[in-house]
């Protein structure tokens, strides 16, 4: 392979996402991991694993650009960030061009974010400073229960009776879920009201637009919440095929159109 190939690295503080791009604009390549405790290891990682994929090397990169929490962490890129919303804006309007609004449920945040018909940002409201309605309140949940975070969605969609929960605090809503295990309640039924309270409390952080995309590592996987979202508004929602990689896919899309520096020439060497 001799063309030239785009970058995007979105580094979360739960999740590193890394996307790669042909001239065309077509992604070929990708790779998610945890982020850990040294942000520039993992996305050096996530870029190997995804130029493999890709059948490139370090040498076709021709541009790279990062977004998302650590991207000042990450040396061989701190030149070309762009970011995090912007990036996820990117990233949506390439699948859905138009107006829209955009749901992100993240590790550690969640957002939403408004697009005018010609793909610009127009509103966004975000939420950093509580875990309600994040991957951080359904692992805290999951421990609660006792059972895999990975279970939560298949638990979520045997629910014949929600259990509801009063509160969006993660300490509060931790002392509401022992509360109805001690009352007999079903693990799913309790799942189900957990879930609810996350796209609750994203719900109520702004007012949505006709059309609606949801993204996000916790969308990814959790599709369920996908089917109770659409059921709470009352109309489809959108979903890109890897909703986790959107803000990656918009910063490889930057890379693409050229809008940030050339690569610097430590990205074209392995990260040991």
């Amino acid at each position: 392979m001799s063309k030239p190939v785009f970058v995007g690295l979105d580094i979360g503080a739960s999740r590193t996402k890394v996307a790669v791009m042909d001239v065309d604009g077509a992604l070929i390549g990708y790779a998610v991991k945890k982020s850990g405790t040294d942000f520039g290891r993992t996305a050096s990682a996530c870029l190997d694993i995804s130029l493999k994929m890709a059948g490139a090397t370090r040498s076709h990169v021709e541009r790279a650009v990062a977004t998302g929490y650590g991207r000042a962490n990450v040396p061989f890129v701190t030149k070309t960030s762009k970011a995090e919303i912007g990036c996820l804006a990117r990233g949506c309007s390439h699948y859905f061009p138009g107006a829209l609004s955009i749901i992100d449920i993240g590790g550690q945040d969640n957002k939403i974010v408004k697009l005018d018909a010609a793909g610009r940002r127009s509103s966004f409201k975000m939420n950093r400073k509580c875990a309600a309605g994040t991957g951080a309140f359904l692992e805290e949940m999951a421990g609660r229960l006792d059972i895999p975070l990975e279970e939560m969605n298949d638990l979520a969609r045997q629910s014949e009776e929600m259990v509801k929960l009063g509160s969006y605090c993660t300490v509060f809503s931790g002392t509401e879920v022992l509360e109805s295990i001690r009352h007999g309640k079903k693990v799913s039924d309790i799942v189900k009201g957990i879930f609810y309270s996350v796209i609750k409390r994203v719900l109520e952080m702004d007012s949505l637009t006709d059309r609606v995309v949801m993204t996000g590592g916790v969308v990814a996987h959790n599709p369920y919440l996908v089917r109770m979202t659409e059921e709470l508004i009352g109309r489809e929602v959108l979903l890109p095929k890897l909703p986790q990689l959107a803000g990656a896919v918009g910063a490889a899309l930057y890379a693409r159109a050229g809008e940030a520096a050339a690569v610097p020439q430590p990205l074209l060497r392995r990260v040991k």
